[in-house]
């Protein structure tokens, strides 16, 4: 009888590693649950509308308005936590032990991509530090620990990293189809995830160039099924426009047409300091907090970042550049485009670029890792 193949240590160390990991983000998050986060308008209303859809059938054709316009953010946020909503009775602890899980699951999905992304010498270290980081951030366990649809950006966005990734990696190019899933995720939780999708699909056309020609076929069908899924998360939208006289659109139409907030700084400084709020945020929480820490970690990163784009080879090589090119052209967008980022305001509004905090952890493993190996 043969014997089941085992596994070897090294396998051993990264799933014990992994595991550690896991348990200290599920601590955090999980410790004394039903204490933490806020409770007002915002999760009263998210939970009267899972209330109704899994009590009444009352299917939820829109998210939860946004606060930039007369428009709300997608309906696939509601979806996503109608399970934890049904099974429990609608009982706020337990949707909010769902967030809570995704916050988990993010950690682990920072691990999967920096420890491939570093290789066999040094993935090892980078995973275990992009997930330590991940774990213990104030920000991103305050991000898992209440009912709002930001929250789940976390998860989503590390997902769709992964998935591009290992399609990137492999070759097989299914793997886009998850990569879509989680930017669908991402974009309906918050309209601004939107501005994520054009790196995504940058790194999906840099696959299909390298790739050879007979391959190009069928990673193009794959690219087709990436665009239905992203189209068919918004068919509740849809059906909500042609019942409504094109409301939600309207609302866009009205807002990009506007004066749009005043913004006291310049283009210059609010790119400096939306830059510093992309960066610091994740590590040191809000720069206006935590202000010379904050400049010290985004510095540091920012060494890191331009250390990892010289010396860095092969396969990190190419997820380095690609991380550059996201994060600038998300700071160049957020920065420029967005007027709520470049003011203190008692909204918060760190979530706007939450999509970029995996990014941002698996820099820092990379970083630690070529540290520890010179």
């Amino acid at each position: 009888m043969a014997r089941a193949p085992r596994l070897d240590r090294a396998a051993l160390l990264d799933l014990l590693t992994l595991g550690v990991l896991l348990a200290l983000a599920a601590i955090l998050r999980f410790t004394d649950l039903s204490t933490r986060g806020p409770w007002d308008a915002d999760q009263g209303h998210d939970m009267l509308v899972l209330f109704r859809f899994v009590t009444a059938g009352d299917w939820p054709l829109l998210g939860p308005p946004t606060s930039i316009g007369n428009f709300h953010h997608g309906a696939l946020y509601y979806d996503l936590l109608a399970p934890a909503a049904w099974l429990s009775g609608s009982d706020p602890v337990v949707v909010s032990g769902a967030i809570a899980l995704s916050g988990v699951a993010a950690v682990g999905l920072v691990w999967w991509i920096a420890r491939t992304v570093a290789g066999q010498t040094g993935g090892r270290i980078a995973g275990l530090v992009a997930a330590l980081v991940g774990a213990v951030s104030a920000s991103a366990i305050s991000e898992s620990t209440f009912i709002w649809n930001p929250n789940l950006i976390a998860f989503s966005s590390a997902l769709t990293i992964a998935a591009g990734w290992r399609a990137w990696m492999t070759g097989h190019a299914r793997w886009w189809l998850l990569a879509a899933i989680g930017q669908a995720i991402t974009m309906q939780a918050h309209v601004l995830g939107a501005v994520f999708l054009v790196p995504v699909a940058g790194l999906l056309v840099a696959d299909a160039r390298r790739r050879p020609p007979g391959s190009r076929r069928s990673l193009a069908g794959v690219a087709l099924g990436a665009l239905a899924i992203l189209l068919v998360s918004y068919v509740p939208l849809a059906v909500h426009e042609l019942g409504h006289d094109f409301a939600e659109t309207r609302a866009v139409v009205a807002l990009l047409a506007g004066p749009g907030a005043p913004v006291a700084l310049d283009p210059i400084s609010r790119l400096l300091f939306v830059g510093l709020r992309i960066v610091a945020w994740p590590l040191t929480g809000l720069p206006t907090d935590a202000l010379m820490p904050g400049i010290l970690a985004a510095t540091s990163v920012l060494v890191v970042l331009g250390w990892r784009l010289r010396a860095a080879t092969g396969q990190e090589r190419d997820f380095v550049l690609w991380l550059a090119l996201a994060l600038g052209w998300c700071w160049l967008a957020l920065g420029l485009g967005v007027a709520g980022l470049a003011t203190v305001t008692p909204l918060p509004v760190d979530h706007y670029h939450a999509f970029l905090d995996p990014l941002v952890f698996v820099l820092v493993g990379l970083g630690a890792a070529a540290a520890w190996e010179t």
